[in-house]
């Protein structure tokens, strides 16, 4: 047994290397997770809503016309009608037979809140058979595109004379 010095081991250095692995494996958990939801976020759905092909009317045993004008204005089986009498012959339409269909006809330059509005008042009357009407798409031409709105011109402001 020798009554000596104890010898101490050197003093710990510092690590000079990065360790990657944990890098790694949330950099591959990241990699999947884009993977599976970049399908989800891109939107390649192109809608020409107005024309479309499709099988002929139904025929329902009650159908009420329903127009709706780039004006905004209403017609009900031809006959303009005010907003506030529609509820009321929707729902007279609705008593007298709960099947009734509604045909739905919209100018492709009325904005979609006033369709969704109107259909929010034919269902609160009691009527869920709605269709729309659309015109029947060209076989040999091209989709019609919608017209552009082009922003007006710039115009020169008048100038203010001290």
């Amino acid at each position: 047994m020798a009554f000596g010095r104890l010898q101490r081991a050197r003093a710990a250095h510092a690590m000079s290397e990065i360790n990657v692995t944990p890098l790694i494996d949330v950099m591959l958990v990241l990699l999947v997770i884009f993977i599976v939801a970049a399908p989800l976020m891109t939107s390649s759905l192109a809608l020409d809503l107005p024309s479309a092909e499709g099988a002929a009317p139904s025929r329902a045993p009650a159908v009420l016309a329903l127009a709706l004008d780039a004006q905004g204005q209403l017609y009900l089986d031809e006959q303009p009608l005010a907003r506030r009498a529609l509820a009321a012959r929707v729902q007279q339409a609705a008593r007298a037979d709960a099947q009734t269909e509604v045909l739905l006809r919209v100018d492709r330059l009325v904005p979609y809140g006033q369709v969704a509005e109107l259909i929010g008042v034919v269902q609160a009357a009691g009527l869920s058979r709605i269709g729309f009407v659309t015109a029947p798409a060209p076989q040999d031409a091209e989709p019609a595109r919608e017209p552009t709105l082009e922003p007006a011109p710039a115009q020169a402001a008048p100038r203010i004379r001290p």
